[in-house]
């Protein structure tokens, strides 16, 4: 994983370092004109897609079913208005008003422009450049498709432009969806999800306002909430997922202090040894680390910074060389992957405090995921045994991983998630870098399962899982456990939307794990008897996995490069963890 060292120089693209002072550059960051290029092209084609749906909806799908009915939803809401509804509705619909969006994105880009010694340009620009997008798509909408508003008593004076689409709404969508996205990436503890979640309801409100009020159609409102979505995925995915843009080094950027222990320092039999990625942790998180630690009695804790060159594994050998009985690893999933490995078979137990973006074993493990939180519980709980799994491959050396290894998509959209745009996102920046490999071309692998024999199968991905649950609490293997003494498979491959809508089902759904005698030996009687199944479960204790031509492949969210081999073999107990007790 990528670190970095704290009093290290600014780099500069192109190799110079520069000494951090109080100049500011305000050349435009490399690439600027590539990805103005890509954002242009894209709303083209969304403003293309937006006016086709308008002339289908005005034109041959007049006279279908919904289009229809929609006469019936605003005559419906005519019928329950109530003084109190309106005023309400009225507050709603000044949401999304374009003097309250456009005073909302400036006020808010300033303030992001004006932070002390951090500037968020890049943030501040995604929204003002997602905002205005979405209007000027709008207006290409409304010249283009000519639609009468419902015909039913409008509380606003109607405006000259079409009822489609509905510019309050998509509007409201591109600004109060993108303060979302930005407020997610930023906030911590428990307001975050709660920020969030508001944020997203504005654009409903207002869209629901608009059809009260009599001024849209059904269907002009859900136009709006694309047209918005669509902005905001086009520019997110260009400023803050993609790579051609690289930010300007930031001058004005003061290092961060180094406690005396930070480096290098010497763990006393008995210490606690914290090791931790500074990237991810500055040093108020440290304080308030330390601050849990010897609350619960945990003096004087040693801490030692993850490298570039040593994301891990010679921080825990030196702590344990130095007599720590206890390790604290603070970072994302491949630095808890790192230390879990060089742990493996010990007796010392790990406290994991989730710093990363996925964090997916601290999900798992029912650990909170504000850091202080979960090293508060766990140093509150009790030692548990967890599995580790052992895998290999072609130009990958042996290790360990503690929660999901695999190869094609999920693999694929870790190799284009940039370190920034997780930074800046968190778990959602692998959605919208997840978007350009779906159409990646499916592989054929060779899988055996233990001692039975070889089956085929297509794939668009194929996850080897020490765990189940992945971001956004969805369940891809409901039945992997990591302290069973199994590790379970999972086998992709959806075939056109119908697929897709099936696969997404079975996952949403979840399903009892398969009986394990027979599942190897029924699989290869079958051979490829079972391709187009859009989803399929196995466990195992060691599968080899042999792909016709080299794949991309990732251990815990890092991408090891491409191959065509991946060996797992479970470890039952190999790795102590403390853990809260349940309910907790």
């Amino acid at each position: 994983m990528p670190t970095a060292v704290p009093d290290r120089p600014a780099a500069v693209p192109g190799g110079r370092t520069e000494a951090a002072g109080p100049a500011r550059s305000f050349a435009p960051p490399r690439g600027t004109g590539r990805t103005a290029a890509r954002i242009a092209a894209l709303t083209v084609c969304q403003a293309a897609l937006m006016v086709g749906f308008g002339l289908l909806i005005t034109g041959p799908a007049r006279d279908l079913w919904p289009i229809t009915a929609e006469d019936t939803v605003n005559e419906g809401l005519e019928r329950v208005r109530t003084g109190t509804l309106t005023t309400l509705s009225s507050v709603a619909s000044e949401a999304g008003n374009t003097l309250t969006v456009i005073a909302i994105t400036l006020a808010t880009c300033l303030g992001l422009l004006l932070i002390p010694r951090l500037p968020m340009w890049r943030q501040a620009i995604f929204l003002a450049v997602a905002v205005s997008l979405q209007s000027l798509v709008f207006l290409a909408i409304t010249e283009s498709v000519d639609r009468n508003r419902p015909d039913v008593d409008r509380l606003d004076a109607s405006p000259p432009t079409s009822s489609y689409t509905s510019g309050h709404t998509g509007a409201a969508t591109a600004l109060y969806a993108g303060l979302a996205v930005l407020a997610l990436s930023r906030i911590r503890g428990p307001w975050r999800r709660i920020v969030g979640g508001l944020l997203l309801l504005l654009p409903l409100l207002v869209g629901a306002a608009r059809l009260y009020r009599g001024m849209h159609h059904p269907t002009d409102v859900l136009g709006g909430i694309a047209n918005g979505g669509l902005s905001l995925l086009i520019v997110g995915r260009a400023l803050l997922v993609e790579k051609s843009v690289t930010a300007p080094p930031s001058a004005g950027a003061v290092p961060a202090a180094r406690t005396p222990d930070a480096r290098g320092g010497e763990a006393r039999p008995g210490a606690t040894a914290v090791i931790l990625n500074p990237t991810v942790t500055d040093e108020a998180a440290r304080h308030e680390l330390r601050r849990v630690l010897e609350r619960h009695g945990h003096r004087d804790p040693v801490f030692l910074e993850t490298t570039a060159d040593d994301p891990g594994a010679g921080q825990t050998d030196q702590a344990l060389r130095q007599g720590a009985t206890l390790v604290v690893v603070c970072g994302g999933d491949g630095t808890v992957r790192t230390v879990a490995d060089a742990l493996a078979d010990r007796d010392v137990p790990l406290v994991i405090v989730p710093c990363g973006t996925g964090n997916l074993l601290a999900r798992n493990l029912g650990l909170p995921l504000s850091p202080t939180a979960a090293l508060d519980a766990a140093l509150g709980g009790s030692p548990h045994r967890l599995d580790l799994a052992s895998v290999e491959g072609d130009g990958l050396t042996a290790t360990r991983f503690a929660a999901m290894a695999g190869a094609g998509l999920d693999a694929e959209m870790m190799e284009h998630t940039d370190e920034h745009a997780k930074a800046t996102l968190g778990w959602p920046a692998y959605v919208l870098a997840g978007i350009g490999t779906l159409r990646a071309p499916r592989m054929r692998v060779t899988i055996r399962l233990d001692d039975s024999p070889a089956f085929r199968r297509t794939a668009r991905m194929v996850l080897l899982a020490n765990v189940g649950t992945v971001q956004g609490g969805m369940t891809l293997l409901p039945a992997a456990r990591p302290d069973d003494g199994l590790l379970d498979l999972l086998v992709l491959d959806p075939r056109g939307p119908g697929g897709w809508l099936r696969a997404v089902g079975t996952l949403l759904r979840g399903r009892a794990r398969p009986p394990r005698p027979s599942t190897g030996h029924t699989l290869a009687a079958e051979g490829d008897a079972r391709s187009g199944v859009p989803v399929e479960f196995f466990t195992f204790r060691r599968a080899e996995l042999t792909f016709d031509t080299p794949q991309s492949r990732e251990l815990d969210g890092d991408p090891v490069g491409t191959g065509r081999r991946l060996t797992a073999e479970v470890r039952p107990g190999a790795l102590t963890v403390l853990l809260p007790p349940r309910g907790k």
